[in-house]
C-alpha cells in the first residue's frame, strides 16, 4: 500500500493518493482542481488512477473529482447519502457509482468500507481502508471534514453559508451521533483528515497532518464529550464567519464543476488600458503587498495581497459573474500564474487579463492622481480616541472581538465591510484594525475604492494595541473551543 498526501497551504486542504503496488491501481480522494498534480504523481509511482472519490460536497474549493475521472479514465465514486437535496446532479451523466453506508469497493488489493458520517454535511462519507494482503484489520480512515486533528467539522455551514435556515442545531446533533458511532472503532486506526490549521471548516484545527483515533479520543474535545447538549453548545460556539464564496462552492460542486482542461493563463494588458477599465467600473485587484498598496495605488482598485490568505479574501470580494483584472506583484509572470491557480481553485475563472506592477508608475507619470491609505499607530489612536477625534472599527471575527477588544469599539468582520458602508461615518477619520493589520488593510482598500476618503489603517492591529499596554474590554468570555 502506498499513501501520498497532497496539501494546498492556501486552502489548508488535503487530498490523498492511495495505491496498490501489487496491481498498479490507485484512488484519489478529495481532489482539488489542480488535477495535473495527481496524474503526475501516479505516473511517477507507476500507478494508474482507477478510482476517484470525495468525502462530501465541498464548500471551500471547487472539486477536481469530475475532471480527474474524465482525464484519468478512473471510475467516479460519489455519495448516495443525504437525500435528494444533497445528491450530485451530474452523477448519472458522469457515470458515477453512488456509495452508501456499509458499501465496500476494492482498489487492487485494498478494501475501502464506506461509512456515512453526517453532521458537517448530510451526505458526508468516511472511508475505512484495509491493506488486505497484510491483515484483515483496517489501517486507517479518510475522515474528510468529519474529524480533524484536534477538532471536528463544523455543522453550521448549511445555515450560515448555504442559507438553509434552522439547520444548525439539528446538524450538530447529527454530528454528535456520528462521532459516538465512530468512537467504537479500534484506537489504532490512523485518521487522514481533509483539512489542517487555517481552514474555515472548523475552529480549532491542529497542524498535524494525521493522527490516530486513540489519540483523538484523549486530545480532541469533540470526541471527549459524551453529553449531547453540551456538545451542541460547544460545537456551535465561536465558529468563524464562513467566507461568502462558500455558498457558490456548494452549488458548483453539487451541479458539476466546469472541466477546465488545465489551469488558466491570463494575458498581459497594455498599461494604457487601465484607465478605460477603471472608468467603466471594471474590478481591478492589486495583488501587491499591503504596504506597497498603502503607499500608492491606482484609484478604484482593491488590494488582496498574494499571500497564504489570498484565496479566502478573493472569495469574499470577487464576484463569480463578471470579468476582473489583476495587478501583479514584483514576480510578475510567476505571481500571476500563482494567482490564477489560486483563483481557479475556488471557481473564479474569469480573470480577463493582468497588468505589470509598473502600471502604477505609468499611471502617475501620465499626470493622474495616485491614492494612499494612511497608517496610524496604536498610541496615536489611543490619544485621538480620548479626544473624540476619530471612529475606530474592529474588523476581526465576531468571536475574536468578544474575547477582547478596544473599549467602546464596534465590530464588523472584514468580509462584511462593504455591506455596511452606508452606516459608516464620513465626517471624521475611520480607523480600521484587525489582529495584525492584514485584514484591516484589505477592508480599507475596499472602502477606499468605494469612495470613502477618510479611511485609515491602524498599524500592528490589536496585537500591537495590547502589547503596548492599552486597555482591553471583554464583551463576554468566549465559550467553546
Amino acid at each position: 500500500m502506498l499513501l501520498k498526501r497532497f496539501y494546498d497551504t492556501k486552502l489548508a486542504q488535503a487530498s490523498y493518493l492511495i495505491g496498490c503496488a501489487a496491481t498498479g491501481e490507485a484512488i484519489i480522494v478529495d481532489a482539488n482542481r489542480d488535477v495535473a498534480q495527481y496524474l503526475r504523481a501516479a505516473e511517477e509511482e507507476g500507478l494508474r488512477i482507477s478510482h476517484v472519490t470525495e468525502t462530501h460536497i465541498h464548500a471551500d474549493f471547487v472539486s477536481g473529482s469530475r475532471e480527474l475521472a474524465e482525464r484519468s479514465g478512473g471510475q467516479l465514486l460519489l455519495s448516495g447519502e443525504g437525500g435528494p437535496d444533497w445528491s450530485y446532479s451530474f452523477a448519472a451523466a458522469a457515470n458515477a457509482r453512488l456509495l452508501n453506508d456499509g458499501d465496500t469497493f476494492m482498489v487492487g488489493n485494498l478494501r475501502f468500507e464506506v461509512r456515512h458520517t453526517p453532521g458537517h454535511t448530510p451526505e458526508h462519507l468516511s472511508f475505512v481502508v484495509t491493506d488486505t494482503p497484510a491483515t484483515d484489520a483496517a489501517i486507517g480512515v479518510l475522515t474528510g471534514d468529519f474529524i480533524f486533528a484536534g477538532d471536528v467539522g463544523r455543522p453550521d455551514l448549511l445555515e450560515k453559508a448555504a442559507h438553509i435556515a434552522g439547520t444548525m442545531e439539528a446538524s450538530a446533533r447529527t454530528l454528535f451521533h456520528s462521532l459516538q458511532r465512530f468512537r467504537r472503532l479500534p484506537d489504532h486506526l490512523q485518521l487522514w483528515p481533509g483539512h489542517g490549521a487555517g481552514s474555515a471548516c472548523g475552529k480549532a484545527l491542529g497542524a498535524m497532518p494525521s493522527s490516530t483515533l486513540g489519540y483523538e479520543m484523549i486530545a480532541n474535545w469533540g470526541l471527549q464529550l459524551t453529553d449531547e447538549d453540551e456538545f451542541v453548545a460547544m460545537v456551535l460556539a465561536g465558529q468563524p464567519e464562513p467566507p461568502r464564496y462558500f455558498a457558490d462552492m456548494k452549488r458548483i460542486n453539487k451541479e458539476g464543476p466546469r472541466v477546465l482542461g488545465g489551469l488558466p493563463h491570463p494575458s498581459l494588458e497594455a498599461d494604457a488600458r487601465l484607465g478605460d477599465l477603471i472608468a467603466r467600473g471594471a474590478l481591478v485587484v492589486d495583488t501587491r503587498s499591503a504596504a506597497a498598496f498603502a503607499a500608492r495605488h491606482v484609484p478604484g482598485t482593491i488590494n488582496i495581497p498574494l499571500d497564504k490568505s489570498f484565496s479566502t479574501w478573493a472569495g469574499w470580494f470577487i464576484p463569480f459573474d463578471r470579468d476582473f483584472y489583476l495587478i501583479a506583484g514584483d514576480d510578475r509572470e510567476s505571481a500571476i500564474a500563482e494567482a490564477a491557480r489560486d483563483l481557479a481553485m475556488i471557481g473564479l475563472d474569469r480573470v480577463a487579463g493582468y497588468f505589470e506592477p509598473s502600471v502604477i508608475d505609468a499611471w502617475e507619470a501620465s499626470g493622474r492622481e495616485v491614492w494612499t491609505i494612511p497608517q496610524m499607530s496604536p498610541p496615536e489612536v489611543a490619544q485621538r480616541m480620548a479626544a473624540d477625534e476619530i471612529t475606530v472599527l474592529d474588523v476581526r471575527g465576531q468571536s475574536e472581538w468578544m474575547a477582547g477588544h478596544v473599549p467602546e469599539v464596534n465590530n464588523i468582520p472584514a468580509g462584511y465591510i462593504a455591506d455596511d458602508i452606508a452606516n459608516l461615518p464620513t465626517d471624521r477619520p475611520l480607523v480600521l484594525h484587525c489582529q495584525g493589520g492584514g485584514r484591516s488593510a484589505i477592508a480599507a482598500s475596499v472602502l477606499r475604492a468605494r469612495g470613502m476618503s477618510n479611511v485609515v489603517n491602524m498599524s500592528g492591529g490589536f496585537a500591537a494595541w495590547t502589547a503596548q499596554g492599552n486597555p482591553v474590554e471583554i464583551e463576554r468570555p468566549l465559550s467553546g473551543v
